[in-house]
């Protein structure tokens, strides 16, 4: 019996295997299929829902063994990594060759395959998600055989954000660019009607977001502030960290998003430059990332929406009040991959940490989620919701032509597992 990373799921299975090399990969699908079992992949586990989970008498292959890079085209300019490779370990080696991704996870410890599949994403207003980095996939269809689908092919932007429900993704190609600097400054206490204010027809949320390279904004919607604004810009690229941001001022020393949690786990703060590498995640990969005891939930509206969906958030301040550790506010560019939470519209991202007592956040959701329906909230796939699967299909315009993909490629439903179950209609 194994569980996730915040301990609120249980993954039962009648099999679980980490195998080192594609063959095994292979192996274990023709034997599994044999057997007349499901199979799933996972990854670093850190999702808070049973989307990585398979049935009881399935079978689970954990990719953590397959973390290798696998080449660097400089030419290209992409880099192949195996699936189970964390990014803390692949943004290290693409720095040593020169190299970076354009965007990060806050978390390095999550694997770049369970990442991608779930659109997970850094921050920015220009950067994408992390799954538009994706140049390529090769996957382990029901059959054994390896399917390789690349920009050529008109699937990519179907496959990309599969859930899992295609196949074992066991290699994937990413596009780089050369490495660059970053420096880091958090600002305290930026009034949070400041932000959601309007000046002449402009947002002023737009303007904070647009500031840097990355921009996060971090709040428990207790005190009429955003307690920390953490401001990533790229050195000679980005303007330097202004004095003051709307009447916030620098903090003089490190902080960690959670203001009562030790910063030892975070990335070097106070303006000091250094790699990319080691700037955009949040947290450094040698230490317990987040808080730790946690749940999490995230949803995704259309930015222009941005202001009047913090402001119907912040009228449950009270409710969120025993529940909530700290949510934090990203921006996220448009693309065009068909489940991200992103597809079709600029984005603003509002992730909740929650205390770790499913049942009480479970009860509140439901609350959250209707005061953020008139904006049409995606929910993040791995993370938790109560919105009704009909629903959260209705939310992505390419679903159908999604569900036609899994039926080509996993006609058995090989891969799928009692979370696609709810949300498929096969």
């Amino acid at each position: 019996m194994q569980r996730n990373w915040s301990g609120n799921v249980t993954f039962t299975a009648a099999a679980y295997h980490r195998p080192d090399t594609l063959e095994e990969v292979q192996a274990i699908v023709v034997a599994a299929v044999g057997a007349g079992r499901r199979v799933h992949a996972t990854g670093s586990r850190h999702s808070f829902n049973t989307v990585a989970a398979t049935d009881p008498d399935g079978e689970i292959v954990s990719m953590l063994g397959l973390d290798r890079v696998v080449s660097i085209d400089h030419e290209a300019m992409t880099v192949t990594v195996e699936a189970g490779i964390r990014y803390g370990e692949l943004s290290a080696a693409l720095h040593a060759n020169g190299l970076a991704l354009h965007n990060l996870p806050s978390l390095p410890h999550i694997t770049v395959a369970g990442a991608v599949a779930t659109a997970t994403h850094g921050s920015g207003a220009t950067n994408g998600n992390l799954a538009t980095a994706v140049r390529a996939i090769e996957l382990v269809t029901g059959d054994g055989s390896v399917l390789r689908i690349d920009s050529d092919d008109p699937r990519l932007t179907g496959a990309v954000v599969g859930l899992g429900a295609l196949g074992i993704v066991v290699r994937i190609t990413l596009a780089v660019e050369p490495t660059f600097d970053v420096a880091q400054t958090i600002y305290r206490n930026l009034p949070f009607d400041v932000v959601l204010d309007r000046l002449d027809g402009f947002d002023r949320l737009d303007g904070v977001m647009d500031a840097a390279y990355s921009v996060s904004l971090f709040t428990d919607y207790q005190h009429g502030v955003f307690q920390q604004v953490w401001w990533k810009g790229r050195v000679g690229v980005d303007p330097p960290a202004p004095a003051s941001l709307l009447g916030a001022s620098p903090a003089g020393v490190a902080l960690h998003p959670i203001e009562t949690v030790s910063a030892e786990s975070c990335t070097q703060q106070l303006g000091a430059p250094g790699p990319w590498s080691d700037r955009l995640p949040h947290f450094r990969l040698g230490y317990a990332p987040s808080s730790g005891d946690e749940l999490q939930s995230e949803f995704f509206v259309d930015r222009s929406n941005g202001p009047l969906a913090l402001a119907a958030v912040a009228e449950l301040a009270n409710e969120l009040a025993p529940l909530i550790q700290i949510s934090e506010i990203r921006t996220v560019a448009a693309d065009h991959l068909w489940l991200s939470g992103s597809y079709g519209r600029a984005t603003l991202a509002l992730h909740f940490t929650w205390i770790p007592d499913q049942t009480q956040v479970m009860a509140f959701l439901p609350r959250l989620e209707a005061a953020l329906a008139p904006f049409e909230a995606r929910p993040h796939w791995g993370k938790l919701t109560a919105i009704p699967p009909a629903t959260i299909r209705g939310l992505y315009p390419r679903w159908s032509d999604f569900e036609a993909l899994a039926s080509e490629l996993d006609p058995a439903g090989t891969f799928a597992n009692p979370y696609l179950d709810d949300l498929m209609r096969r």
